[in-house]
């Protein structure tokens, strides 16, 4: 079953029980008041009687439910009234010649001693097929002196009653109907936006997410669905864009090792036929090769990672993030590196930030061999920024060097794979920031990130401004 036909049926089924309810409610209200009605006659009837006033017995009575004063335009609605001695005598009293059966607790009204006490209950006189109802009310006269009682025929009103019912069943039906039609009609307009999502959906399942996109109509939720699966969708597509690129580009950075030690493999099946000295290079290379290739396949697995981890986020230090990737370069390098931090506390993933500020430092640590003075390194309202005294960056690299795989001409003769600024970059992004470099007055290079502003924690807003900060740790001599 479709959701068209769901929604039809539930606007039909809350129409039905709503119609039932309202025409329940009605008919019986229909019948209190008839009732009603008619015992206020019969007790007007009555007290008329008890005077002596049985004139009122020949007098047609008006039907209550709203029809004429003739069942079947034969019969008129005239009253019968009888009186009951206690010991249960019937005495006809006038009106028509029919006789009203007595009950038991009729007798019992008959023989007491208080007077005005009723009783009213409903009769039929006749046989099955030609039976009258009637609605009877027996009063006591009191001190013994007998009851009278008073009725009168209900055949109309009943007949009214049940073409009321009938008309309020068929009411009910048509509303259920009419409902079940609109809620058809409703259901087709909502869900002719969903099958034409539904269709996109299978189409990109098919031949991917650059299938195309659901047009956008209205305000309401499908169209808020609509607006985030195309949001989805371009995003899959520059997901699958990277991965292309990131496939590519990792093909051709890894044709040159795998090159040169397929040479070298080559080389090794002659091994004992060369001096020992080449037989060292050859090692030395082969070596140096694989640890490159290692280090490039490491690399390639953080940068795919980066924004897939299973690292949730959190409250992060990032005072703390410096000092342990200032500590950790520090062991690797040997570098002297001066710390200025701030202490700002930003939501993310410490792992990451770690990684991104550590790919720095070794950056700055590649970089400026001369070790004419500390890397400085320094975090302030979520800025991060190290500063080293290398050569700096070439005009041309600055807008680069956060490109996967790239290389400056400095950087042609230095270890690495081009892709720990890459890192760095995504990591950035990863937490609504962005990675940036310039020249250092002086000479070297500042490469640093921002995280956004709308991660840093409420008591992390502080008016400092970063370069008044005083280096209060050195790592390393």
């Amino acid at each position: 079953m479709n959701l068209g036909t769901r929604l039809a049926l539930a606007f039909a089924a809350v129409a039905a029980v709503v119609a039932a309810a309202v025409g329940v409610l009605a008919f019986y209200s229909a019948v209190e008041r008839v009732n009603r009605e008619v015992d206020r006659t019969l007790q007007t009837a009555a007290g008329a009687v008890v005077h002596g006033y049985e004139e009122v017995l020949q007098t047609p009575i008006a039907d209550h439910a709203g029809g004429p004063s003739h069942a079947g335009g034969d019969r008129p609605r005239r009253l019968i009234a009888q009186r009951i001695a206690p010991d249960g005598t019937v005495t006809p009293l006038g009106g028509r010649p029919v006789t009203l059966p007595v009950r038991d607790a009729d007798r019992a009204l008959a023989s007491a001693t208080e007077r005005g006490a009723t009783s009213t209950t409903e009769v039929a006189i006749g046989d099955d097929t030609r039976g009258v109802a009637y609605r009877v009310l027996t009063t006591a006269l009191g001190e013994g002196r007998g009851a009278v009682q008073v009725g009168i025929d209900i055949d109309l009103s009943r007949l009214v009653l049940s073409g009321l019912a009938k008309e309020i069943t068929l009411l009910a039906l048509l509303v259920t109907v009419v409902a079940a039609a609109l809620g058809w009609l409703l259901a087709r307009r909502i869900a002719r936006r969903l099958v034409r999502l539904a269709a996109i959906a299978e189409d990109v399942s098919a031949a991917g997410p650059g299938a195309g996109e659901v047009p956008v109509d209205g305000h309401d939720e499908v169209a808020r669905l609509s607006s985030s699966f195309n949001t989805m969708l371009r995003r899959l597509a520059e997901s699958r864009e990277a991965q292309e690129r990131l496939i590519q580009d990792a093909a051709h950075e890894l044709r040159t090792p795998l090159t040169s030690l397929r040479t070298n493999a080559s080389l090794l099946r002659h091994l004992d036929r060369l001096d020992p000295r080449s037989r060292g290079r050859l090692l030395a290379d082969v070596e140096g090769e694989t640890r490159e290739l290692s280090h490039l396949v490491e690399e390639l697995i953080t940068l795919a990672l980066a924004r897939r981890t299973d690292e949730e986020e959190d409250e992060v230090d990032l005072a703390a993030v410096v000092r342990a990737a200032a500590d950790r370069t520090r062991r690797r390098s040997g570098r002297v590196i001066g710390i200025a931090a701030e202490g700002t506390r930003v939501r993310g993933r410490r792992q990451a930030l770690e990684r991104a500020v550590g790919n720095l430092l070794e950056n700055a640590a590649k970089f400026d061999t001369g070790g004419t003075g500390p890397i400085d390194i320094r975090e302030c309202r979520g800025t991060i920024t190290v500063s080293d005294r290398g050569p700096g960056l070439a005009a041309g690299d600055v807008d680069r060097i956060f490109d996967r795989f790239y290389r400056a001409d400095a950087a042609r003769s230095l270890p690495g794979s081009g892709l720990g600024l890459a890192i760095v970059a995504d990591t950035a992004e990863a937490h609504d920031g962005t990675a940036f470099a310039r020249n250092r007055p002086g000479g070297g290079a500042t490469i640093g990130i921002t995280i956004g502003a709308g991660r840093l924690l409420p008591d992390s807003d502080s008016p400092h401004d970063p370069d008044s900060l005083v280096p209060e740790t050195v790592v390393g001599s």
